[in-house]
């Protein structure tokens, strides 16, 4: 698994709504799956996320925590549960990827750009 420092334009929506926009990502490269960008916290509207209990373990990343996409106050936006997660204490080999947020690709709408 390789982790690089990225700059190109990383839009992610939900159900049309714009929930996330970076030129920061982290791309996690993994043996056998697609490029997984990772975005600073301070590019994702948190607002529209709630915390869940749900965690997984991956042996190379470390214990994910997981975010349900809830919409804004007063929306009628349908519930995504734990359609992003990120890493608060990642294993030392990819401790850049700490608190950064990674997105479903089945459900968030991933656009990026040079």
């Amino acid at each position: 698994m390789d982790v690089e420092r990225g700059s190109q334009h990383v839009t992610v929506t939900i159900d049309g709504r714009v929930v996330a926009e970076s030129t920061r990502p982290l791309l996690v490269h993994e043996t056998g799956l697609p490029v997984r960008y990772y975005l600073p916290p301070e590019d994702v509207d948190l607002t529209l996320f709630q915390p869940t209990d749900s965690h997984t373990i991956c042996p190379f990343k470390g214990e994910a925590a997981y975010w349900t996409y809830r919409g804004a106050a007063g929306d009628e936006a349908e519930p995504r549960p734990d359609v992003v997660w990120a890493y608060p204490q990642p294993i030392e080999k990819v401790a850049q990827i700490k608190d950064h947020l990674s997105f479903y690709d089945a459900v968030a709408k991933i656009d990026v750009s040079e």
